[in-house]
């Protein structure tokens, strides 16, 4: 009698095998009138993608067995649509991400949770890039488009490659095209937020609004300002035009406050301000946002 398993069929139960291993650190997310996956980061700590979760309301999340707890927010960054949630009540091992990133061509399993259950999408990796800006100006280690249909209620899984390596957490990017954030990404921010309950980005204290200084080039001029912010402090004024930063022509507004992130908080800039149409120098030392 001939062996009845085929190479398919082999093919077939390994990543079936894939999804049990996986479906036990991935749950549901369910808030006000959304319901998403998430899945376990570290200890009592569910990782889900933010822009699912609800602004007001309860947060609960259900577990493969089917037990639903609840949960409280520790932060989120709309950024990276990355929010980070606490369980108490739950011992569920986390997961651990891999140090390399996907392969464009690679075939990727989507996992996330519905009705204490496996939601599952299986497709390749369509590309790979290089470090990117979200459009909400998050900073995000890769770009990673997956070639599969992501269902809404999976946005906040665990893309999962062929080899078992959990690359980062399913979303849906824009025009809705399936991305992955990567674990790098999820590790940094969450740690951000379960330190601060928030991501910290860099200050200045001002109001820019962008104009031509009549060269050619482009520059940022103050409209409001901080008594007490930095701005202030590095003798700067309402009026003034901002021509350069860190050496540069400033050459984007959008481009130079971007460049705020939690690293910038603490660091110098020297900056060229034209004031009353004479070059002034000055050093400004970037501040922490005030918490909204």
């Amino acid at each position: 009698m001939s062996d009845p398993t085929t190479p398919l069929a082999d093919f077939s139960g390994a990543l079936a095998d894939l999804v049990a291993a996986t479906a036990p650190s991935v749950v549901e997310v369910a808030s006000h009138r959304s319901l998403a996956s998430g899945f376990v980061w570290r200890d009592k700590l569910i990782v889900t993608a933010d822009e699912t979760l609800a602004e007001e309301g309860t947060i609960e999340i259900e577990l493969s067995d089917g037990s639903v707890h609840p949960a409280t927010l520790v932060g989120r960054d709309p950024t990276t649509d990355i929010a980070l949630l606490r369980v108490e009540s739950i011992t569920t091992a986390p997961v651990s991400f891999a140090k390399t990133t996907a392969r464009p061509g690679s075939l990727v399993l989507a996992v996330g949770a519905a009705n204490s259950v496996p939601l599952v999408a299986f497709g390749p990796v369509a590309a790979v890039e290089g470090r990117w800006r979200s459009m909400r100006g998050g900073d995000i280690s890769a770009r990673i488009d997956l070639g599969l249909r992501l269902r809404s209620r999976g946005q906040g899984g665990l893309a999962v490659g062929a080899n078992g390596d959990v690359i980062g957490m399913t979303v849906q990017g824009p025009r809705g095209r399936p991305l992955v954030i990567p674990g790098e990404t999820i590790d940094r921010v969450a740690t951000l937020l379960l330190e601060h309950g928030r991501i910290p980005r860099g200050y200045l204290g001002i109001g820019l609004r962008e104009v031509s200084t009549g060269d050619g080039e482009v520059g940022g001029m103050i409209m409001a300002i901080d008594e007490q912010g930095p701005a202030r402090t590095a003798g700067l004024h309402q009026g003034d035009v901002i021509t350069t930063w860190a050496g540069r022509p400033v050459g984007s507004v959008v481009r130079m406050l971007r460049s705020l992130g939690p690293a910038s908080i603490g660091t110098s800039v020297a900056l060229t301000v034209r004031r009353g149409g004479v070059a002034v120098e000055a050093s400004i030392v970037i501040g922490d946002r005030p918490a909204a």
